[in-house]
């Protein structure tokens, strides 16, 4: 009927649009509305839905201010769904009520619940009777008139789904269940009724339920689907698609003179054949908007990486949208784009954290209908058991029970049984609407015409529905990522012009140049990466140990085998083995071989899937893509690739194929394909890894300041000032005379930030900075009081780091002249007051000296870390013990060892047992691996940071050397000075 409720009415439906269209069709209704609550994002599924089952759908929206109801309005055609959404979305941007009364609608009809009606109606306006209200309709004067329709609210299937939309309703008020006020919730006779019923309902006033059924019969909404969905991207870069290809082909031929030497006839072809294949699917667009985009970063100066599988394209790359050269990897272009696939291109640009808002501005500036898509965060099973916990009342233990060890549950507990009962029933339901990771729509039509929008904290507008839908109905997303190992490299760019502005590095983007640099790939072949990309991790130095990497070609490769469905198919293990031993390869399934002599017949990349899928079950490209694309979970469930799945073991069969052979490959492909990345993918991800190599092997002290101030990688900012003073820099604590909010460097000597300091506010050392910038140095502690207006507190902050050693006055003395000089005052504004006397007395003090020891306690406290060795402040210094590298001399052998804890990753295996595998930094600063299986790990956790002794047997797989830990100690830390007597 008129006002259906699904799920998208956030918190407080619960039917699906699919649901909601198949009930329609039982029910006995020829037409059906969705109207969600101040909500479009169920509409283009059920839309298409209602399509494939020959349905006319029927959409608009149910406005309420909080649960009262004001209109239902429904388009009548896709215009009427564009104002709709227009009008929501202004009233959803403002945070506004909507007013009582609807606008002049040119393509709706709006209903209006009986006794909220205005005193004059216009034509396409009515009042909508609920069952409820039809005993008082009886007495209604005009009961008679044509502008009276049924208007029934339709939300639940049965009571139980009553009970869960109340228990969703005391979430949403963040009430106990009990307090749950009546005008917070629905009536519970908003069900679902089968037509028959719902006339038996409306008795002596069917006509009203007949007159709904007309006024049905005017509306319906048209959208195309894919695969026969066309491009609702930005129709034309310029002014006609006959411009915008000969832009295309001018930029590619620019393009040419800084890609290659010459331009050869394979490049040409390669060209040609993709720019053929980008018009026919009418991709040009798409190309030059990234074109666009990128060419405003490098006018800002923004670094940026294009990665994904737009690396594929040979177009992309002399456009300088990717770095990846695809002729040298033989990237095949159909992998990105092919008259088979019907899914779109999707170039992903990551840029540095502190860039993309301003790049993200931009296209909202440069392209007017633009929007960020939305995601659905659903309820998830613990957090939901968590919820209804709170709203049945139960106390915090009882709830960490349920949520956590199902053995402590009471039995015979009805509460708690209803709480794991409707948990089940609410998990997966749509939550909240959440904004994607950097997914971004430039549409030639209005981006009202497909759905309503809100605004993100930032004040983008955000579609209501997913890319999922998005890519359904013909809208390719743009992602727009940040990425903090950017920021790295663009910084590291800027510090070399300050510090080593005599020797300028070389172009950046010049990638092939680095590849056949010994002095880089030295630092991969000795997993020396600390700090740069993700080849710092460690998993990505024991698989670069294993592989004995040391190739750009070998670390794409690596790039994508280091994935979890690689690994959790056991084919991470046998591709190190071919690749360490040729004769192994001939082990490899002779088809698998075949199909991928380059990775000895493993599948590494996504393009291998659909190579085996071709190849090996006979699916054509379309399908093979379908299949790997299904693999992803996003379209699993979708009977396209059921179908296609099926097809693959009927063909597989056809062929000849062993059935053992047969599940073997399907169970590679269905463990891995999810997680793969694609060729281009990995190889984006290695040439990022070149640039930040490069940087570290030529400018590594550079290289690591720039990395501290973006916070680091994979590791804790420590790290990174233990791996600047293990490359060389003598590293210092904060100085008022040297250090800015963010860490710098000035020859060898490395100033750390205010901004590491805890408990300090960076607007007050601003100040600082720029009075030293313009007035010179502080040349004593009078002249820093003088100059500068700091709070008492974050003075002492500064004294207790280290940051006035400059002015030779202990830091004793200096906190009592502190504490003395100040005096707190009344404030009356919101700004921080000076704190301090203009007159200071001058006192003379006692000689306080600092004991040892005292500063790298402050250091621990104040920065997180000490700036000396942990190894020197332990409280006994460690007995002979075997150094890291020394271990490979000791393999097979027990040991004892000493290492400086730097991270911990815990697992659950395949045989679900708990496994810890440890990173730690010996007396040398060299790095230790250690493995904890179950027991070891249970008995002998590791407790925080500190020094560790690590009793254990060293083993070695591949040339990489593992401790397996037997036991572990925390060796204690001197006593801390500061405290003692």
């Amino acid at each position: 009927m008129l006002n259906n409720h699904s799920c998208y009415s956030l918190k407080y439906g619960m039917v699906n649009p699919e649901e909601l269209v198949q009930w329609g069709m039982n029910a006995g209704y020829e037409r059906i509305a969705l109207t969600d609550i101040n909500n479009t994002s169920g509409v283009l599924n059920f839309v298409r839905y209602s399509k494939e089952n020959d349905r006319i759908p029927v959409v608009g929206v149910d406005f309420r201010n909080g649960i009262s109801g004001c209109y239902v309005v429904l388009a009548k055609n896709n215009d009427g769904f564009l104002e709709i959404n227009r009008f929501l979305s202004k009233y959803t941007h403002e945070e506004t009520p909507f007013p009582g009364k609807a606008p002049k609608f040119e393509n709706c009809l709006v209903f209006y619940p009986w006794g909220k009606e205005p005193e004059s109606l216009e034509s396409h306006e009515f009042i909508g009777v609920a069952v409820h209200q039809l005993n008082r309709f009886r007495m209604n004067k005009s009961r008679n008139s044509d502008k009276y329709v049924a208007l029934p609210s339709m939300t639940f299937r049965s009571k139980r789904d009553f009970n869960t939309h109340r228990l969703l309703r005391a979430i949403d008020q963040n009430v106990l269940l009990s307090r749950l006020a009546p005008e917070d919730q629905s009536r519970e006779d908003a069900l679902f009724l089968l037509r028959a019923n719902l006339l038996d309902s409306y008795e002596e006033f069917g006509d009203l339920v007949l007159r709904s059924e007309e006024l049905l019969k005017q509306c319906s909404i048209e959208f195309e689907f894919a695969p026969q969905a066309t491009s609702q991207n930005l129709a034309f870069y310029g002014d006609s698609r006959e411009n915008d290809l000969k832009l295309v082909r001018s930029l590619c031929e620019e393009g040419l003179k800084h890609r290659y030497d010459i331009n050869t006839q394979e490049i040409q072809q390669r060209i040609d054949k993709e720019i053929k294949v980008i018009d026919e699917k009418n991709y040009i667009t798409y190309f030059l908007i990234a074109w666009d985009i990128i060419s405003y970063a490098k006018s800002k100066g923004y670094y940026y990486v294009g990665r994904g599988s737009g690396a594929n394209s040979l177009v992309a790359y002399l456009l300088g949208i990717t770095d990846v050269d695809p002729l040298e990897l033989d990237l095949y272009f159909e992998r990105f784009i092919n008259l088979y696939r019907q899914n779109p291109p999707d170039f992903d640009i990551d840029f540095s954290w502190r860039d993309r808002d301003d790049v993200m501005q931009y296209m909202f500036d440069r392209f007017e209908n633009t929007a960020l898509i939305c995601t659905y965060n659903t309820f998830q099973y613990k957090a939901t058991i968590r919820e209804l916990g709170k709203v049945f009342g139960l106390p915090k233990t009882d709830i960490d029970v349920l949520s956590g060890d199902k053995n402590g549950l009471r039995k015979n507990d009805p509460i708690q049984e209803l709480v794991l009962k409707y948990s089940g029933l609410i998990a997966g339901l749509p939550s909240h609407l959440s904004v994607h990771a950097g997914g971004m729509i430039i549409s030639e039509k209005p981006i009202n015409y497909f759905t309503s929008t809100f605004l993100t904290s930032k004040g983008y507008k955000t579609t209501q529905f997913s890319m999922i839908e998005a890519e359904d109905v013909g809208l390719y997303k743009f992602d727009i990522l940040s990425q903090r190992g950017l920021g790295k490299i663009r910084d590291t760019l800027d510090i070399i012009a300050y510090n080593q502005p005599a020797c300028p590095p070389h172009d950046i983007h010049d990638v092939r140049r680095f590849i056949v640099d010994d002095k880089i790939n030295r630092l991969l072949r000795e997993a020396k990466a600390i700090g740069c990309f993700y080849v710092e991790s460690p998993g990505m130095r024991m698989l670069m140990i294993k592989l004995r990497t040391n190739t750009y070609l070998e670390l794409v490769a690596a790039s994508s085998i280091i994935r979890p469905g690689v690994a959790s198919s056991g084919m991470m293990r046998e591709y190190i083995l071919r690749h360490r031993n040729p004769e192994r390869i001939k082990e490899a399934h002779p088809v698998l071989l075949d199909i991928m002599p380059d990775t000895y017949g493993v599948m590494v990349y996504q393009e291998d899937v659909i190579k085996v899928a071709n190849q090996f079950g006979g699916l054509d490209l379309a399908e093979s893509d379908v299949l790997r694309r299904g693999m992803s979970g996003k379209f699993r469930s979708r009977d396209e690739f059921l179908l296609v799945r099926t097809k693959f073991f009927e063909n597989s069969r056809q062929r000849g194929h062993s059935e053992k052979d047969i599940q073997e490959i399907w169970r590679q492909i269905e463990s891995f394909a999810g997680y793969a990345f694609s060729k281009g993918h990995s190889a984006s991800y290695a040439v990022e890894s070149y640039q930040c190599l490069y940087l570290k092997a030529y400018y590594p002290l550079e290289y690591m300041v720039a990395t501290i101030n973006n916070f680091g990688g994979f590791y804790r900012t420590e790290v990174y000032v233990l791996e600047a003073k293990k490359l060389g820099a003598a590293v210092e604590a904060p100085c008022i005379n040297h250090s800015n909010a963010e860490t710098i460097i000035q020859g060898t000597s490395i100033y750390l930030g205010f901004q590491h300091i805890v408990g300090i506010e960076l607007k007050h050392l601003r100040g600082l900075v720029q009075e030293r910038n313009s007035g010179g140095e502080f040349i004593g502690f009078n002249d820093l009081l003088q100059r500068i207006a700091l709070p008492l507190e974050q003075l002492l902050l500064l004294i207790r780091v280290g940051a006035l050693r400059s002015f030779g006055i202990p830091k004793k003395e200096l906190m009592w002249n502190a504490h003395l000089n100040f005096q707190k005052v009344l404030v009356k504004s919101a700004t921080q007051p000076q704190l301090f006397l203009q007159e200071r007395r001058e006192f003379v003090f006692p000689e306080l000296k600092e004991t040892d020891f005292e500063e790298a306690f402050e250091h621990m406290e104040l920065l997180e870390f000490p700036l000396c060795n942990p190894f020197d402040i332990l409280e006994e210094k460690p007995s002979d013990h075997v150094l890291a590298r020394n271990l490979m001399d000791h393999v097979n052998r027990e040991i004892v060892t000493y290492g400086y804890l730097i991270t911990v990753k815990r697992i659950v295996s395949a045989k679900n047992q708990i496994v810890h595998f440890g990173t730690l930094f010996d007396i040398e600063g060299e790095q230790l691996d250690t493995v904890q299986f179950q027991d070891i790990a249970l008995r002998y956790p590791f407790r925080g940071k500190g020094v560790y002794a690590i009793y254990g047997k060293v083993s070695e797989e591949f040339g990489h050397v593992t401790i397996e830990v037997r036991k572990i100690e925390k060796i204690p830390y001197r006593k801390d000075v500061r405290y003692t007597d």
